[in-house]
């Protein structure tokens, strides 16, 4: 009979323990404030941490509208995802769909008076925790490393191919009105 033992799992090829040990942080430090974001969003306005995104990502376009691909580049979801969730939000009156023009394949999500007014009212008590889960735990020398560090990783995966070609840039603490 052959003993089976347990085996150590192999080093990633090309990835130093120190880079593994900072990927698998980033991936936790993402989760875990997202998950926290989420469930206060929900507890307090009855609105998702995406919807709440496609809706600040509209504000904070030219007109209040983006094209779907490239709303779709600015938040974290697949195409058909979001355009299942801008369904959703069509569906309630807080965006419309309109044909784009130039080009009647492409279509624009658009946000509506009642969409900005709904993010307007989830706005404040958001940025709240959003200071409170991330802004309120890291120092302003922290908080400068950490923007540069993940810009640094922002533009390098923007030149790879297959790489977004545009990302949310707009400040989430600020939102135009209109």
């Amino acid at each position: 009979m052959q003993s089976h033992q347990i085996q150590p799992a192999p080093e990633p090829p090309g990835l130093s323990p120190q880079a593994m040990a900072a990927w698998q942080s980033f991936l936790q430090a993402h989760t875990v404030v997202t998950r926290v974001l989420e469930r206060e969003l929900v507890a307090t306005q009855g609105l998702p941490l995406a919807e709440y995104d496609v809706l600040f990502q509209l504000s904070a376009a030219p007109d209040g509208r983006l094209r779907m691909a490239q709303l779709a580049d600015r938040v974290l979801l697949s195409r058909s995802g979001l355009t299942r969730l801008v369904e959703r939000l069509e569906g309630v009156g807080l965006v419309r769909r309109e044909v784009c023009p130039s080009d009647a394949r492409g279509a624009y999500a658009v946000l509506t008076a009642v969409g900005r007014a709904r993010l307007r009212a989830a706005m404040a008590g958001h940025l709240r925790s959003v200071q409170e889960h991330f802004g309120d735990v890291l120092d302003c020398q922290q908080m400068d490393s950490l923007r540069v560090a993940l810009d640094q990783l922002v533009a390098a995966n923007l030149a790879e191919p297959g790489g977004c070609t545009q990302v949310g840039g707009a400040n989430p603490t600020l939102m135009e009105d209109s």
